[in-house]
């Protein structure tokens, strides 16, 4: 029985439900500390909010109608080239080029019908990658670095990673708070090593502490610089995080994928994408809060549908689904939220650039996908009209999304912060959590 939890960790009808599971020795609702502790053990008692997160950016604006929203019903100019197939929730179809998605879709929420105005792609990725809507006077965080500010976390450990790269910066919440990037992506089988991180050469780690004694006696020279500067204590916090990462086995451990068994390592595919999604794990596991990852090239003005079919969506079927499945097979997947979004969808109709057509910029209709933590998956929420050119009912906004992402790690979408000028900026203007991913 899997249970729902309220603020202390149990909802009220689960409560009622317990007690109905043993007898003996008075507990809540009937409820023994045996009966419970057992459950504990069984992982059914599940603890408050995901403490984690990944954030998986489809950079380009992937093709909502066809991936996760197909119209087989639609005109010839605008359904495409493939059908949808049943997965294994019933009533819910995806494309046939998602097989592994579609064994899993009871791990993971479609939300159909997301809406927004911004066809710009970089307009676009820093509205979904901090859930509000830009604005030339404020650079608003991502969500990796509202999770580092808000996050405690082990020095050894980076609390935000971004593989390769960020898709967007911490804005006001400065230097301290953004992501360490890889700057590459891992490869099948092989050890990955970060820049940072592992060791060059031969440079061993007593070296390494020789250096950063040496380096603690010249930051005293410098003591008259102002305390407050951000930029220096962002250099600071990462200087400081780096050499323990350098002399830590717990950090060059968690990059190398290649401690993985064969068995488990398979199951995500051997392109970068998969590797990335792999290393994402290894990393959440070891305790860093927060990773982002990309999957670019989903800007398919021309040949969509051969891009797709033979690329784009090979590499998310074997990556997304070996995530998942990975993460529920680690004991993960209850305290790791996850967020797939591009920065939008593409349009209904197909142009004819190509011989085969590709589709354009489309903001006013795409998708998002959201598992883990409290998130309950195996349900679609929203709907597109007929040619998924718009929201049937209402619309589901980038807010509304980045709200419930908040609300699922246990942060306050609605909760102020100070920019660097004394200036008060809620979190999420404009958002509401979307409860019926939780219910």
């Amino acid at each position: 029985m899997r249970l729902h939890k309220t603020c202390d960790g149990v909802r009220r009808r689960d409560i009622l439900r317990m007690g109905t599971l043993g007898t003996g020795a008075v507990g809540i609702g009937g409820l023994t500390l045996p009966n419970w502790l057992q459950m504990a053990a069984a992982g059914e008692v599940r603890p408050n909010h995901a403490r984690r997160a990944i954030f998986i950016e489809l950079v380009g604006g992937p093709s909502h109608m066809d991936t996760f929203d197909l119209k087989p019903d639609a005109p010839d100019a605008v359904r495409g080239a493939f059908r949808p197939i049943e997965t294994n929730v019933p009533g819910v179809r995806i494309s046939e080029h998602l097989p592994r998605l579609a064994n899993v879709a009871d791990k993971f929420a479609i939300l159909r019908g997301v809406s927004h105005t911004l066809a710009a792609h970089q307009l676009g990725r820093e509205y979904v990658n901090s859930g509000s809507r830009p604005i030339p006077a404020l650079s608003f965080p991502s969500f990796g670095s509202v999770v580092s500010a808000e996050r405690s976390s082990d020095i050894n450990i980076p609390p935000h990673v971004a593989i390769p790269r960020a898709g967007h910066g911490p804005g006001f919440l400065g230097l301290q708070n953004a992501a360490l990037e890889t700057k590459a992506a891992p490869q099948f089988g092989k050890p990955f090593s970060v820049r940072g991180i592992s060791l060059p050469g031969d440079l061993t780690v007593d070296e390494v502490s020789r250096r950063q004694d040496l380096l603690k006696r010249l930051d005293r020279r410098f003591a008259e610089l102002e305390e407050d500067d951000q930029l220096l204590q962002g250099l600071s916090r990462f200087g400081d995080q780096a050499y323990a990462m350098i002399t830590s086995p717990r950090a060059r451990k968690a990059f190398d994928i290649s401690k993985e068994p064969e068995s488990f390592r398979s199951q995500f595919g051997e392109d970068a994408f998969g590797q990335s999604c792999l290393l994402s794990l290894r990393l959440v596991e070891s305790g860093v809060n927060f990773v982002s990852l990309q999957l670019g090239g989903w800007d398919t003005h021309q040949d969509n549908f051969t891009k797709l079919k033979t690329d784009l969506l090979p590499k998310l079927d074997y990556g997304l689904s070996g995530l998942l499945t990975g993460l529920e097979q680690r004991g993960l997947l209850d305290s790791t939220a996850v967020m797939v979004t591009g920065e939008f969808g593409r349009t209904p109709k197909i142009n004819t650039r190509s011989q085969e057509g590709g589709r354009d910029h489309y903001p006013r209709c795409m998708f998002m996908l959201m598992a883990g933590g409290d998130v309950r998956g195996g349900q679609v929420i929203g709907e597109s009209d007929d040619t998924a050119a718009a929201p049937r009912h209402d619309a589901i906004t980038p807010d509304d999304v980045a709200a419930s992402f908040y609300h699922n790690l246990g942060i306050d979408p609605t909760k102020e912060f100070n920019s660097d000028t004394g200036r008060p900026i809620t979190l999420v203007r404009n958002g509401k959590v979307v409860d019926a991913l939780f219910s």
